[in-house]
């Protein structure tokens, strides 16, 4: 499975769940997506749906992305 990482720009009403210029993991959901929604694994570690807004999306290295891949299965 692919895996698709969002930077925050904005965290407005949900400053305790979102921190700004933080990289989030978006967890696939077609239907969240059809209502400008994104499901986030969030700082409670359980995945919730935040604008789609609130998130720009990026493009990591081949490299940076095993990393973090590696360090989320340890």
């Amino acid at each position: 499975m692919k895996h698709t990482f969002l930077l925050c720009v904005n965290n407005k009403s949900y400053e305790a769940a979102l921190e700004l210029r933080k990289l989030y993991e978006k967890i696939p959901d077609k239907q969240a997506e059809q209502h400008n929604q994104v499901r986030i694994i969030d700082e409670s570690g359980e995945d919730y749906l935040y604008p789609a807004s609130f998130f720009s999306p990026v493009r990591l290295p081949a490299e940076t992305r095993s990393r973090i891949e590696l360090t989320r299965a340890a």
